[in-house]
C-alpha cells in the first residue's frame, strides 16, 4: 500500500493486509489524516503508525463494530466526530467517535445500501437503497426524517452534500428509463430545485472537491466528468480513463486541482484537472499592490507637471 503525504485522501486503489486485497471502496480514512482505517469488509479498525516513509498498521480494539457483517457504505463526517456504515443487509449504524457511542442503530434502514453522506455541518445522513429509494436521517436525534419522493419510474442511486458552507445542496443522480440526470435538492425543504444532464450514461460514484467547488462524476465504462458546481457545467471530461471498468471512487486532492479515480481493473489513475486556476492570497495581495504603486506614480506623475497657481 501506499500513501501520499501532501494528501491524506490519496490512497492506492488497493490495500494488501493478511495476504489480502481489499478494494479502495472499502476503507475510511478519519479527517484527521494518518490516523485511523476502517475496512468493512474484514469489520476491523486498524491505527495508521507513519514514519520516515514506512506504514504500519496496528490493529485497533473495537467491539462495536464485531459481528457486524459485511458493509456496502462507510461515511466519516467532515469534522471526524460521527461516522456511518450501512450494510448489505440494509442494517444502518451511526456512531460517536471516538467512543463508539451508538447514535442510530436501524436494522431495516433499506432492503441493501447503494451509497451514503454526511452533511458538512453533521446534523443530516442520506443514503440510498439498491430498489432506487433515498432517506434523510436526523444523526443527533437517531431517527428517520423522510424519504425523498421519487416516481414509480425513477431511481435515486448516488449522493453528495455540497461542500462549500454556503447554501447547503443535497446532489443525486437519478435514473428514469434511458434517461440519467443529476438532481440538486435545497436542504431547507428538501425539494428539488433542478436537473443537469452532466454524463450521458449509468453513473457509478459521486464526489464533491473540499472547497465544494467542483463535483465528479464516474461510469460503469470508465469515463469521468467534472463539473463546476455553480454553473453545473462540465469543465473537465476525461474518457475511457478505466476502459471498460466501473468507477469506484474519485477523491480530489486538498490542494491542487487534481482527482484520483479507482476501478478494480485498472487500479489508481491520477489526472490533472483541465479549469481555471485558483487565485492564491500571494496573488491577491501581489494585485493590491501592483494597483497601490500604479496609483502612486500616476498621482506623483500628474502633480509633477500641473502648474500650480
Amino acid at each position: 500500500y501506499m500513501l501520499c503525504p501532501a494528501a491524506a485522501v490519496f490512497v492506492q486503489c488497493f490495500v494488501l493486509l493478511h495476504d489480502k486485497y481489499v478494494p479502495r471502496e472499502y476503507i475510511l480514512w478519519h479527517s484527521s489524516g494518518f490516523r485511523l482505517l476502517l475496512i468493512a469488509e474484514m469489520e476491523q479498525l486498524f491505527k495508521l503508525v507513519y514514519d520516515d516513509f514506512c506504514i504500519n498498521l496496528v490493529s485497533r480494539d473495537s467491539s462495536a463494530l464485531q459481528s457486524v457483517g459485511p458493509q456496502r457504505c462507510l461515511a466519516f463526517s467532515t469534522d471526524g466526530t460521527k461516522f456511518a456504515i450501512g450494510g448489505e443487509d440494509g442494517h444502518l449504524r451511526i456512531f460517536h467517535w471516538p467512543s463508539l457511542t451508538v447514535l442510530l442503530d436501524e436494522p431495516k434502514a433499506h432492503k441493501s445500501f447503494r451509497d451514503m453522506d454526511i452533511s458538512l455541518d453533521s446534523a443530516f445522513l442520506v443514503s440510498t437503497s439498491t430498489d432506487g429509494s433515498a432517506r434523510i436521517w436526523k444523526i443527533d436525534e437517531g431517527a428517520p426524517l423522510l424519504n425523498l419522493t421519487r416516481s414509480s419510474d425513477e431511481r435515486i442511486e448516488c449522493c453528495r452534500f455540497s461542500r462549500d458552507g454556503k447554501k447547503p445542496f443535497l446532489f443525486c443522480t437519478l435514473v428514469k428509463g434511458n434517461d440519467i440526470v443529476t438532481m440538486v435538492l435545497s436542504i431547507s425543504n428538501w425539494k428539488r430545485i433542478g436537473y443537469k444532464r452532466l454524463l450521458r450514461k449509468p453513473i457509478s460514484t459521486l464526489s464533491v472537491s473540499l472547497d465544494g467547488k467542483y463535483l465528479a462524476l464516474g461510469s460503469r465504462d470508465g469515463d469521468c466528468c467534472v463539473a463546476d458546481v455553480q454553473k453545473m457545467q462540465v469543465s473537465h471530461l476525461i474518457k475511457k480513463v478505466h476502459l471498460g471498468s466501473p468507477i469506484s471512487s474519485i477523491e480530489f486532492c486538498p490542494t491542487e486541482r487534481i482527482v484520483i479515480s479507482t476501478s478494480h481493473q485498472w487500479g489508481a489513475e491520477i489526472t490533472k484537472l483541465d479549469v481555471p486556476a485558483d487565485w492564491r492570497v500571494w496573488q491577491i495581495w501581489l494585485v493590491f499592490l501592483s494597483l497601490f504603486v500604479t496609483s502612486a506614480i500616476l498621482f506623483y506623475t500628474f502633480f509633477k507637471h500641473t502648474n500650480l497657481v
